[in-house]
């Protein structure tokens, strides 16, 4: 059994705009598991709520197919490749035809990168991450180079991919902090493609196969994310659920879960739900700004208007221990003078949290118009107004 550790909020500020303090500790410690190393994320605050030896090195196994699958996404989104188009895998293929999690693709026969995605993803297909691999990269070799790259560009810094599907190899390698990272940002970025994960299961070459994710039976709320398991990893799981914001009618809130290294394939199961569970029950999603909530209307100077409102322009949320949200404060420090033109979204100051005297988070505050700059009197008249509001 690993012990736990209450990490800072700061981990995952690579994800937002906001930074955050380090972290409270809820009253209610988290639940005991057996894994190797773990971490609870809240998704929404963009926060790591508890974890245990979260920077420890480990293999990923298929949870490697979490970051093939993310290039996939990005080239789909940029349409440098389609969901219809068709793939003719190399014989390269065939290295996998032995291994347990495959799709059963054919060398040399067409396949649809619909099928090719669903492969990867729902059936865990060593093979159709290679077919990807080389239609996106041009080859596995490069592809692999992307991985890294864009796991440095993630901040995944404790992480380095030999491979696209996860074989053993001493320089294949990541931490459970870094994948929770991953996970936010696929999650984040690529919504559109994101619900593959919940898919049960998927038929290909008349073979039917299940998600190994067996949380998408037992918890209607969870909708992914992928397992993987290798003799040397272990047991390994990253479950992501999403659950209605209590009180807040039009908002949710999601929480992902990261554990590596379990003994047996149950214990991932009970170990990911008893983390979710407890991370939606200890501790509250406080949303502290709503997107293009008018914060204040300061004064503008060489403006065609004399004010601008000011915000942000999505939901802004903190995690908290539960019961601690009536307690926050907020505190608007903005930039002065402001002086026109301001365009839309610029940002003009900055929101801080308090609670208790102990400052929780720090987001920027934007406009929530533009100002375009006054004619030639209206600069003057505030010119005149700015030289003497400085004696």
């Amino acid at each position: 059994m690993v012990r736990f550790a209450q990490l800072s909020f700061a981990v995952a500020a690579a994800l937002a705009a906001a930074t955050y303090a380090p972290a409270v500790f809820a009253q209610v410690p988290p639940p005991a598991v057996t894994a190797r190393s773990w971490a609870l994320v809240d998704a929404t605050s963009n926060q790591v709520l508890v974890s245990g030896n979260a920077n420890e090195r480990v293999e990923p196994a298929s949870l490697t197919k979490l970051m093939t699958a993310y290039l996939v996404f990005e080239a789909l989104h940029t349409k440098k490749i389609s969901m219809d188009q068709v793939v003719t895998p190399s014989l390269a293929v065939r290295r996998v035809r032995n291994d347990e999690s495959r799709m059963f693709i054919e060398a040399e026969k067409p396949v649809t990168v619909h099928d090719l995605v669903y492969g990867m993803i729902v059936q865990s297909g060593n093979d159709a991450a290679i077919a990807l691999a080389e239609l996106v990269g041009g080859t596995e070799t490069h592809f692999v180079d992307m991985m890294n790259a864009e796991a440095a560009k993630l901040g995944m810094k404790n992480t380095h991919y030999a491979d696209v599907n996860g074989m053993p190899d001493p320089q294949h390698y990541t931490t459970a902090a870094d994948l929770a990272t991953l996970s936010a940002h696929l999650i984040r970025d690529y919504p559109e493609y994101y619900a593959i994960f919940a898919v049960k299961e998927f038929t290909y070459n008349k073979i039917k196969q299940p998600n190994r994710n067996r949380l998408l039976w037992l918890d209607p709320t969870v909708d992914g994310l992928k397992t993987g398991h290798t003799q040397a990893a272990g047991y390994c799981l990253i479950a992501s659920a999403k659950r209605a914001l209590p009180g807040v009618p039009d908002a949710s809130r999601r929480l992902v879960s990261v554990v590596m290294g379990e003994q047996k394939e149950h214990e991932r199961v009970q170990d990911s739900m008893k983390m979710l569970n407890y991370g939606y029950s200890a501790y509250d999603a406080v949303r502290l700004v709503k997107a293009n909530q008018v914060v204040q209307t300061p004064r503008v100077y060489k403006g065609a208007a004399n004010s601008v409102p000011v915000g942000v322009k999505s939901d802004q949320y903190i995690t908290l221990p539960r019961g601690m949200g009536d307690k926050v404060k907020q505190q608007v420090t903005l930039n002065a003078p402001l002086i026109a033109p301001i365009a839309d979204g610029q940002q003009l100051g900055t929101v801080q949290m308090v609670a208790d005297g102990k400052a929780l988070a720090q987001f920027p505050i934007v406009a929530l118009k533009a100002v375009p700059q006054a004619g030639i009197g209206g600069r003057v008249w505030d010119s005149l107004m700015l030289m003497f509001s400085k004696k």
